[in-house]
Parts: C-alpha cells; sequence; structure tokens
C-alpha cells in the first residue's frame, strides 16, 4: 500500500519497502518505547536489540518515528539512536501527527500512531510493550484502543500496562470489534481445544485476574488468525505475549509499587499522556530496577514472536499464491 500522505510526508526505508512488495516478513516497532519509556542508554540499546532479534528470524524490522515532522517507517540505527538521545522529541500520538508534521518536529509515535505508519507503508505485524489504557474511574480512552478498530494489523504485546484499568480495556476493544487472544507458547503451552481458563496478561505479571477472550497455541495459528484479520480489511487484533515465567516472582513487590506509585501520582495531579511514563519511572525506582528489567525482557520476547509470526504470515501467502497458480 504506498503512502497517501505523499512523499513529503511519509518515508518508508527501502529495504522495508522492498520486503514488502516482495511479500516478505516484515514487523513494525514503535519508538515511545524508547523516547520516554526507558531511561538512557537502555532504552537505545533496547530499541538497537529488538531489532537484531527480529532479523535473526529472518524478517526486516521498520522502526517507526517522526523525524523533522515526517512520518519514518524503517529509521536507521544512527536516527533511533539521536531520537533516544533528543530531549525535546514529542510524544506523537495519531491527533499529533499532523502539527508535528506542520512544526517539522521530531518524536516518538505511539501505539496508535505507529500503527497508521505501518498500514500506509502496507506492514502486517506490529510489536509493542504493552498497551495503554482505558483509565480507570475515568473518560481517559487511549487512541491506541480506537485505532486497533480501525486498523487490519496484529499488534502483538505483554497484554495491558498492569497499572490500568484491564478490565474495563478489554471490554473496549470489544466494543472497537478487536480480536483478542493470548499465546502459549513452551512451557506456557496447554493442549489446543482443552477447555483451560487463561488469564489475559497484564505487563509485569502473566495473570491480570481477567479471562483470555481466546487462546492461541502456535505461531502457524497466529498467522492464519492474521490472514483472516487482512481478508477482512477491518478491526485489527491484538495478541498478547506473558512475560517470561522467571519474572513473575517478583509480581507482589510490583503491585505494591504500582498502589504506591498511582498514590503519588493522585497527590501531585498527574494525568493524561504524562502518567505512564511517571508510573514507568516511579515503579522502577520502587522495584529497585526490576520491572525495568522486565520491561527489557517483554520487549525482546515480543519482537521475537513478531517476527516469528510475520515470517510465518509471509510464508502461508506464499503457498496460497503457489496453489492459486496450479
Amino acid at each position: 500500500m504506498l503512502s497517501k500522505l505523499g512523499r513529503g510526508g511519509l518515508r518508508v526505508a527501502e529495504e522495508v519497502r522492498a520486503a514488502v512488495s516482495a511479500g516478505g516478513a516484515v514487523v513494525a516497532l514503535e519508538s515511545t518505547i524508547f523516547t520516554s519509556g526507558m531511561p538512557r542508554p537502555i532504552n537505545v540499546d533496547t530499541a538497537l536489540e529488538a531489532e537484531r532479534i527480529v532479523r535473526s528470524r529472518g524478517a526486516v524490522p521498520a522502526t517507526v518515528g517522526m523525524l523533522a515532522g515526517r512520518l519514518v517507517v524503517g529509521l536507521s540505527q544512527a536516527e533511533i539512536a539521536a531520537l533516544g538521545g533528543d530531549d525535546y522529541a514529542i510524544k506523537c500520538s495519531t491527533r499529533d501527527l499532523p502539527t508535528a508534521m506542520a512544526r517539522r518536529l521530531n518524536g516518538g509515535t505511539t501505539v496508535s500512531a505507529t500503527l497508521v505508519a505501518a498500514r500506509l507503508a502496507g506492514v502486517p505485524v506490529f510489536v509493542t510493550g504493552a498497551l495503554a489504557e482505558h483509565g480507570q474511574d475515568s473518560m481517559d480512552v487511549s487512541a491506541d484502543l480506537v485505532q486497533l478498530g480501525r486498523t487490519p494489523i496484529m499488534t502483538v504485546c505483554a497484554g495491558v500496562k498492569a497499572f490500568l484499568d484491564v478490565g474495563r480495556t478489554l471490554e473496549a476493544l470489544e466494543t472497537q470489534g478487536v480480536g483478542v487472544a493470548t499465546l502459549l507458547l513452551g512451557d506456557d503451552a496447554k493442549q489446543p481445544g482443552k477447555k483451560e481458563e487463561v488469564e489475559f496478561p497484564a505487563f509485569y505479571t502473566p495473570s491480570s485476574g481477567h479471562k483470555s477472550p481466546c487462546t492461541l497455541h502456535s505461531v502457524a495459528e497466529c498467522a492464519r488468525v492474521l490472514a483472516g484479520v487482512r481478508s477482512l480489511d477491518g478491526p485489527g487484533f491484538l495478541l498478547a505475549v506473558p512475560i517470561a515465567r522467571e519474572f513473575s516472582e517478583f509480581s507482589s513487590t510490583v503491585d505494591a509499587a504500582i498502589r504506591d506509585a498511582l498514590d503519588e501520582a493522585g497527590r501531585l495531579g498527574i494525568r493524561g499522556r504524562a502518567i505512564t511514563p511517571f508510573l514507568l519511572d516511579r515503579i522502577a525506582r520502587l522495584t529497585d530496577g526490576a520491572s525495568l528489567r522486565a520491561n527489557v525482557a517483554l520487549v525482546k520476547r515480543n519482537a521475537d514472536v513478531g517476527a516469528q509470526i510475520a515470517k510465518a504470515f509471509s510464508e502461508l501467502q506464499d503457498a496460497a499464491a503457489a496453489t492459486g497458480k496450479k
């Protein structure tokens, strides 16, 4: 799909453009993870490592960001480093795209803005850390949830951030028509068809207290679901990958830190787009860096799974094309 923004509004890296045109495996990666979600230099190191992991699985990474008012799909390593070190880079959601373009700003793209860019570039798989919120006791419904309902892309994440309202978020996704599933692999996998009660993950923990609407059991199954999403050209699909079990041991510590951080945010009057960076930083401090290590680990895990799905989807499309030619 060619950009509707015109040559000046969107830049797609040649490697990404060529892979999309050839039906190859491509994975979009968001940039607010390293512009506002992690401290330096861990932020840039994590972004570059996520790209390396994607490549190791035979897929092309397409990190998305805003540079001088231009939406870029496929930032270079130098551009990732520069954006990750930019004190003035804005947090760019869908509503911010027009003004950021007009003012020629630099920015990290949120889930919603990255989905817009990925669709314009024809990228079918998108990897992020965790989904933003349906706010607790408020009307603060993230644009991420709305954009998921508009974009036929599979978004791979670690569920909903644990300090947000998971139940309301799942309800909002249902209203938008977004398919939601939890992927169980390795030690977490169970036999397909078994009526197990699988919980939807919540960022730092594999359990949120809310039942997952659906459970998938393999990358191949995810690729087939993605094929259905693309054929319908309607709402997207949210695939939750639980954080590795090794990090679940500090869940009680994180839960206590989340409560303390939320109380502090309330006292300070911090809300809106400022709340997530504040909470991530505060929780990291309260857990002596354990939550940050978990955050880095889940980003890498999601990149690995997303790349495998993109590769399987590409192969599925090739097989379908070959069958159609016979």
